[in-house]
């Protein structure tokens, strides 16, 4: 929480008309270097303020206006008022927020006297961009899963910004590329009411391109005295905690992993699991009107994998890639068509450029390749 204000404006000079300068704003620019902590150490007092305008004057009718005032802050925030409206969001490097305004200068119509700005209070509230968001009740071996994606020495970076300490996770693929994924620590049943910090986890899956669920293939219990979740209950439930907390999120594309197929009679659940997700409003109805979502995710896969074995490790690092690249390159091109693409086209050129048609010659089999 910030105290910020623009700088108050300069005095006119009413008998020879000069005008004040104005306020300096205040603005929070997004730097990648930035954290939060860092704002906390460098500036204690959370108090930022504008320059002030000049003073019209004799050598200076038109005062100079107040130096704008800028707040450096991390990737991912997003500046709220006090009240919890959303000023803006700052996504990338260099994208910045007005956050106060300066008071204008002297002038005729203010009977040149300066106006002051108004202070206020923001707020910062950053949350994580990621590729993918790893989405799971507690147990569920997402941790596990993250490190196994990550290989041998994964290269996972913990963030220290929330009590919950979400972690990222990069996952390097032979071509160099390199894809996010965030890992949050599980949710719990309400947590779109708050419970268990629940808005902290889920705010940061706003901020992620698709969702990877996770589940136990045995199901869990969270507690002695909460009930046990089979694995397709879990697979309700977190969609719909999220739908509950904002309805978008379960329009992202997601995929389900079935982890701890390690695990005795794996098989037989996993199959039981793909029989109700394809039908889920028959299963659905066995459970309490406020386990059941509106919508149904339709996930772009099921991946059965073991955390703990390395069991379809491989599979899943591969359909992430490929579902996030169905996402960036909507309408893939083989290969091989994109070359018959590419000579086809090229013939056509050639053969125009070197033996142009007569337009009313018939022919069944197109321009012909004539090389002289």
């Amino acid at each position: 929480r910030l105290y910020v204000r623009g700088g108050s404006g300069g005095m006119g000079l009413p008998r020879l008309g000069g005008q004040g300068g104005d306020g300096g704003d205040v603005y929070v620019v997004a730097s990648k270097d930035m954290t939060l902590k860092r704002i906390k150490d460098k500036y204690p007092q959370k108090r930022f303020v504008a320059g002030s305008g000049e003073n019209s004057s004799v050598k200076a009718l038109k005062g100079q206006r107040g130096k704008d005032c800028s707040i450096l802050a991390p990737v991912g925030i997003t500046v709220t008022t006090d009240d919890g409206r959303v000023i803006g969001d700052l996504n990338a490097p260099g994208e910045s927020v007005k956050v106060a305004k300066g008071g204008s200068g002297g002038s005729f119509h203010s009977f040149f006297n300066p106006n002051k700005a108004k202070p206020k209070h923001i707020r910062l509230d950053l949350k994580l961009i990621a590729d993918m968001g790893l989405v799971g009740f507690p147990n569920a071996g997402k941790s596990s899963l993250l490190t196994a994606l990550s290989n041998a020495t994964p290269q996972i970076a913990s963030y220290a910004f929330t009590t919950l300490k979400p972690e990222i996770g990069k996952l390097m693929y032979k071509d160099h590329k390199q894809i996010s994924v965030a890992d949050l620590p599980g949710l719990i049943e309400g947590a779109h009411l708050n419970k268990g910090m629940g808005h902290k986890f889920l705010k940061h899956v706003e901020r992620t391109k698709q969702l990877l669920f996770v589940v136990d293939v045995g199901g869990f219990q969270l507690a002695s005295k909460t009930p046990f979740r089979s694995a397709f209950e879990a697979v309700q439930l977190l969609t719909k905690e999220l739908e509950l907390y904002k309805e978008e999120l379960v329009s992202k594309p997601s995929l389900l992993v079935v982890n701890k197929m390690d695990l005795p009679d794996a098989e037989e659940k996993l199959a039981e699991l793909k029989i109700q997700l394809q039908s889920p409003e028959e299963f659905c109805s066995l459970l309490d009107d406020d386990m059941i979502p509106k919508d149904y995710i339709n996930f772009k896969q099921i991946l059965p994998v073991s955390a703990l074995t390395g069991f379809g490790i491989e599979h899943l690092k591969n359909s992430i890639r490929q579902s996030l690249d169905e996402e960036w390159f909507p309408v893939p091109i083989r290969k091989k068509d994109l070359n018959s693409s590419i000579f086809s086209a090229a013939s056509m050129a050639f053969s125009v450029q070197t033996h142009p048609l007569n337009m009313n010659q018939k022919t069944s089999s197109g321009p012909a390749l004539v090389v002289h």
